[in-house]
């Protein structure tokens, strides 16, 4: 059992910043008019740094009622942020924070005396930016979650939900453990001027409260690998088959992003887990109305392994290194957006940790691609996505 006096000096935090990785999601609304916009829930990933104490500046207390807390806050900096590709846009989008105000919180116990679990809070000041816009809000979002500990790093392979939804809402969420999301929502976007104040009175986007409402979770990754991706997907339409053409650059934020955990990385004993965290590859189909991009979910995670299973670290993988994913795949269209049925395995034998020129191919059972409301619309019957240009290394900087 916790000591009835058990306050955060107990952790013996060091006196630096933490900088992980993190995965994130916005379910965002374009245009000035939020009933009627389109909605898109964007899969967002990078490189965050959070201050907190006992570095200085940062204070430890105890209130009158016994629950300790400590001081943290979100800083910003070009290679500090999150990042993802939006259909709706066709473009890279990337969220930072606010340099001109503060992004401060705290970590608090819920119960006095007992460190965990332990309320997350934030309020958030962000900057959002695409290829031609930079855009700000008015008022603070307050990001709030419970963690177990510190840093609250998710399990690998688990979900942002309790649950699995389908669609890009409106609809209740209810976050895991370890997750935080934003609770004051909608908020609106605006221009911003070089000093990131909102401009006029007529919003650009908006952050909507659900199905990513400003959510996040920090994730502690062996390697983490951005890639280009081209190649092509195989589907059923109306009883015909065709094929698209796809791709995505990863310095657009788009192809893939894959995440590797070694076994120093979590629980399930030896072997080297692996999770596609991001994917964003576009192409055209005039079956399904024009553009089209495959996406990977955001409530459900495309899971798998590299290697034989038995190693006892990432470095002792041998290349060629089999790869698989159990893939969410998610399918947008001009005029909805589609989801898989079931996961879909695709596989490869990944060349080396530069993983240019492996190819992943599905295999197994195809899955019916449907509506929110479970109405069949096509199949996905084949996915070939060959690996191109690539960006891995231990932190995934929004700059790159």
């Amino acid at each position: 059992m916790s000591n009835p006096g058990e306050t955060y000096e107990s952790l013996n935090l060091e006196p630096k910043p933490i900088r992980p990785h993190i995965l994130a999601a916005a379910t965002v609304v374009f245009g000035d008019d939020y009933y009627a916009g389109r909605r898109e829930t964007i899969n967002l990933s990078g490189f965050v740094q959070l201050n907190k104490w006992p570095m200085p500046g940062f204070e430890h207390r105890v209130d009158e009622k016994g629950h300790a807390e400590f001081e943290t806050e979100l800083i910003s900096a070009p290679e500090v942020g999150i990042k993802g590709f939006s259909y709706e846009l066709d473009d890279r989008i990337q969220v930072l924070s606010n340099p001109f105000l503060p992004n401060t919180g705290h970590v608090r116990q819920i119960v006095p005396g007992k460190n965990f679990p332990a309320e997350f809070y934030i309020r958030r000041f962000g900057i959002l930016e695409t290829s031609t816009l930079r855009l700000a809000h008015r008022n603070v979002i307050d990001i709030y979650g419970v963690v177990d500990a510190v840093p609250p790093f998710k399990k690998p392979l688990t979900g942002p939900y309790l649950g699995k939804p389908r669609g890009d809402g409106p609809f209740d969420v209810v976050q895991a453990p370890n997750v935080v999301r934003g609770t004051t929502l909608p908020e609106a976007w605006y221009p911003a001027d070089d000093e990131n104040q909102p401009v006029g009175i007529t919003p650009t986007v908006f952050f909507a409260a659900s199905a990513g409402p400003c959510m996040s979770m920090l994730v502690d990754p062996s390697m983490i690998m951005q890639v280009s991706l081209e190649g092509r997907v195989e589907l059923e339409v109306n009883g015909r088959t065709v094929h698209v053409d796809l791709a995505g650059d990863h310095r657009k934020a788009a192809g893939t992003e894959i995440l590797l955990f070694g076994p120093e990385k979590h629980d399930e004993g030896t072997g080297v887990l692996a999770q596609m965290a991001r994917l964003a590859v576009v192409g055209h189909c005039p079956e399904l109305g024009g553009r089209v991009m495959l996406r990977a979910s955001w409530p459900r995670v495309s899971g798998g392994t590299l290697g034989e299973g038995g190693e006892e670290s990432l470095s002792r993988v041998r290349f060629p290194g089999a790869l698989h994913l159990d893939a969410e795949f998610e399918l947008v269209t001009p005029a909805a957006t589609l989801y898989a049925a079931n996961p879909v395995h695709v596989s490869g034998s990944l060349t080396d940790m530069g993983a240019t020129g492996t190819e992943l191919s599905m295999s197994g059972v195809d899955a019916p691609l449907v509506t929110t409301r479970d109405e069949v619309k096509a199949r996905l019957t084949g996915v070939r996505l060959v690996m191109r240009d690539a960006f891995v290394g231990e932190h995934a900087a929004v700059n790159v």
